[in-house]
């Protein structure tokens, strides 16, 4: 119910803003009266009772010092107290003739009768004031309860509307939602609420309709047809050439056709209708089936051969909710077996093209002697091309033989306590001249003084980080940098390999170390084994390799293997 809580909320809050407008207004406009009212009686009053005090003390002024001294402080006080146009002015010439009078008390007779005049010119300017202040607060009176009556009444017409229609807006969907109920228990499934509101009613009417809708469908629903559509699904599971099973939400086994049962060696009555724990108690390998990790092949022994299997999960669901799962393995065996001749071919053709490379490197070498005759400029420029491609070949050959090594399982580690910075010596002395060439600097960075030591295979971790400085030269800039950097963590020590180049897209980082996979930028040259070569290197270490790249930033290409 929070839509039509806050629907609610929302109406009543409305109203009371309405009344706190009404009255903010009431109280801005009685403070305003109470203001000018204020203004009147302190500004112009005070005026007027200076003015008669001097009135009273002028009568005595030539006879009594006393009256001149009260005449002089009535007198400071209006100056200090001339608010009105004019005021100050005659005030002035008050004080004006008042000091004539104090110099010379013979001309009293005169400035008495300019002093008179000048405190009734005051006394008008004040008078005027209160008179012209008086309309002005009996105007903003006027105004105030005019527009305090329309705000009331306002008010007042949207309180009787919400009152009026809020009872509707509430019993109206609950009265018709009592008719939907009575129809729906006089088996009339048709009948169908209307309330198009996007509340809880709206919602409810929906759940309503949904459920109407369900009832209708089961009611017309008949047995032959349900048992069709069951002969149907089971025929489509038994045709199915993959092994699968069923399991409903509460872990019953709903099915499994003959492919899972003779996988599991087991029979119908066994697995259908049983529990999953139960199975899982008799049968190792439904136990495993039953476990989330999907994708990873498993080998299944049958009839004295050995079969390659990937298995997956899938959900089922009905209206959002999750009400089993299918669990499926494919037999890949025919993969396996086309995998493991490719890999053979590629290590029996790659230790075939040794010899001849061989052959045309002493070639290349007999080429070059001047005893077998001197070569002129364009013959020598051909024989360095040869040996360009002679070497790229030899390179792809030793990647393809260290491939075929890691794919069939024969590859041999000498795990020893290795010395991280031989390690780091050889591999930066192995990439010192091409750096040179392109005037690169490579840059160290090194934890602390004491010699760190990791447990791995000398030779294959020091071409893992060959090939990773081999390639960040390959992708920086001329005059640029590239940072190596050493470092202990957790029981673990990280080689890490810095480039500024034009960085890696995601969608590239992953699939970088994926067999014969090369990036946009590396189309025509590399093989796209290397970083393949370098992963499996160093995951059969024990240790991880990974990247940091960010497009126009370039990469970090890095590696840890176990502290020794």
């Amino acid at each position: 119910m929070n839509r039509l809580r806050t629907k609610i909320i929302t109406g009543v809050a409305f109203l009371f803003l309405l009344l706190l407008i009404v009255g903010g207004t009431a109280a801005y406009f009685l403070t305003a009266l109470s203001h000018d009212a204020n203004v009147i009686l302190k500004d112009n009053y005070e005026s007027l009772s200076y003015c008669h005090s001097m009135q009273q003390q002028l009568v005595m002024m030539d006879k009594d010092s006393n009256a001149i001294r009260k005449f002089d402080q009535q007198l400071q006080l209006e100056e200090k107290n001339a608010t009105e146009v004019g005021e100050a002015p005659a005030t002035a010439y008050i004080r004006k003739a008042f000091e004539e009078f104090r110099s010379s008390k013979e001309k009293f007779p005169v400035l008495k009768n300019e002093i008179e005049n000048h405190i009734q010119e005051v006394l008008a300017l004040n008078m005027q004031a209160i008179d012209r202040k008086n309309k002005q607060a009996q105007q903003t009176a006027s105004k105030a309860i005019t527009i305090i009556t329309v705000l009331g009444a306002v008010v007042f017409l949207l309180s009787f509307t919400f009152l009026a229609n809020f009872p509707s807006y509430v019993s109206g969907p609950i009265s018709k939602l009592n008719e939907a109920i009575k129809a729906l228990s006089d088996k009339n499934y048709n009948y169908r609420l209307h309330i198009n509101r996007k509340d809880e009613f709206g919602e409810l009417a929906q759940a309503f309709n949904t459920m109407a809708e369900k009832l209708d469908e089961y009611e017309h629903s008949n047995l032959a047809t349900i048992l069709f559509e069951k002969q149907r699904a089971e025929t489509v599971i038994q045709t199915m050439k993959d092994a699968s099973l069923g399991i409903d939400v509460s872990g019953k086994v709903l099915f499994a056709n003959q492919q899972a049962l003779q996988l599991l060696n087991l029979k119908e009555a066994d697995v259908i209708n049983k529990s999953q724990e139960e199975v899982s108690r008799r049968n190792d390998l439904f136990r495993f089936l039953l476990q989330e990790n999907n994708g990873t092949p498993f080998k299944i022994v049958v009839e004295n051969k050995e079969n390659y299997f990937t298995k997956e999960i899938n959900d089922i669901t009905q209206g959002g909710q999750k009400t089993g799962r299918v669990i499926v393995f494919k037999n890949i065996t025919p993969y396996k077996e086309l995998d493991l001749a490719k890999t053979n071919f590629i290590a029996t053709i790659s230790h075939e093209l040794k010899t001849p490379l061989a052959s045309i490197d002493l070639s290349l070498k007999l080429l070059k002697d001047q005893r077998t005759g001197n070569l002129n400029d364009e013959q020598q420029e051909l024989v360095e091309h040869i040996k360009d491609d002679k070497n790229r070949l030899v390179k792809i050959v030793g990647e393809l033989l260290d491939l075929s090594q890691v794919e069939t399982g024969n590859i041999r580690l000498n795990i020893q306590s290795v010395n991280v910075n031989k390690v780091l010596d050889f591999a930066l002395q192995s990439v010192q001249m091409q750096a040179s060439q392109k005037q690169i600097a490579l840059e160290i960075i090194k934890e602390g003084n004491e010699e760190l030591y990791c447990k791995a295979d000398a030779e294959k971790t020091t071409w893992v980080l060959t090939n990773l400085l081999t390639n960040a030269i390959r992708y920086s800039s001329s005059s640029s940098k590239i940072i190596t950097a050493i470092k202990s963590i957790d029981g673990k020590v990280k080689f890490s390999v810095q480039d500024f180049g034009k960085g890696i897209s995601p969608e590239e980082q992953s699939r970088i170390f994926e067999k014969f996979y090369k990036t946009k930028d590396d189309i025509k040259s590399g093989t796209g084994l290397g970083l393949a070569i370098a992963r499996d290197f160093i995951t059969s270490q024990g240790g991880r390799i990974w990247v940091e790249s960010e497009e126009g930033k370039g990469s970090v290409f890095a590696f840890e293997l176990p502290k020794a």
